[in-house]
């Protein structure tokens, strides 16, 4: 086993590193800022579940709530829906999708051809600051794994993978597999707010560290692959103990 890097990190990680945590934004004055504040702090709620699939989101409540009229509340809602976070039925309102099975696998098979193909480009062309920034996200990772902070985890876990698009200049590849992989972010926080055994997360990660500073471009993208095939394995498990949570355990949507 990969011995573990000592890194001593003083500071903190910004929370806004992935989009179930992008709250950082203002609540500015203008209509079109606060619909900006009202989509990205609905969307962390649905990612992060604090907003559970299947839960109905009245149009009134969330207006009330942050104040706003309800015309940014349903364009916000339409928004949602367009990210197919949220399902709208006539006269019946707005409800949390479900998470939907095949979405997640078309995410994760997504995200794993490319991640590969990215991980081969960046072995061994990383500079100095590049493995820094790594190293000392390897080290913060382990703190939230001691304090069991799943959500600085998951921020942490995509912070690193998307540190390793930007070193290649591929962030809008990242951001591009953040969107399509949203039901793949909700099956992650349920697992990791779940499942404290982190070991194999953070053992895979310095694995995937310790091949990219090595240069071992087969080695990385193989241990890539093994990383995010994990939720294979753990879908079956999550579905079982939470199958309320999950569209084709539910029949056709929220009907």
């Amino acid at each position: 086993m990969l011995d573990t890097i000592e890194v001593y990190y003083h500071g903190s990680v910004s929370l806004g590193a992935i989009p179930i945590l992008d709250l950082a934004r203002p609540h500015g004055k203008g209509r079109r800022s606060a619909r900006e504040y009202l989509y990205q702090t609905l969307r962390a709620k649905i990612l992060c579940l604090e907003l559970k699939p299947g839960t109905k989101m009245p149009e009134q409540e969330v207006s009330d709530e942050f104040q706003v009229s309800r015309t940014p509340v349903r364009e916000v809602f339409v928004q949602l829906l367009q990210d197919e976070l949220v399902e709208i039925y006539p006269q019946r309102g707005t409800y949390v999708s479900l998470i939907n099975l095949k979405h997640l696998e078309e995410g994760r098979f997504v995200r794993e051809l490319v991640e590969k193909v990215v991980i081969r480009e960046a072995a061994g062309r990383l500079s100095k600051d590049d493995l820094f920034e790594l190293e000392t996200n390897l080290a913060s990772q382990k703190i939230s794994y001691r304090e069991r902070n799943y959500l600085q985890m998951l921020a942490l876990d995509d912070a690193f993978h998307g540190a390793i698009f930007r070193a290649c200049g591929r962030g809008r590849s990242w951001a591009m597999v953040q969107k399509l992989g949203y039901d793949f972010i909700r099956v992650r926080v349920l697992r990791l707010s779940h499942d404290f055994h982190w070991d194999k997360i953070l053992w895979q990660h310095q694995l995937i560290f310790k091949a990219l500073k090595d240069g071992d471009s087969q080695e990385a993208a193989r241990i890539m692959g093994e990383h995010l095939q994990m939720v294979i394995v753990e879908k079956e498990q999550l579905t079982e103990e939470y199958p309320e949570y999950f569209a084709e355990l539910k029949g056709a949507g929220l009907r």
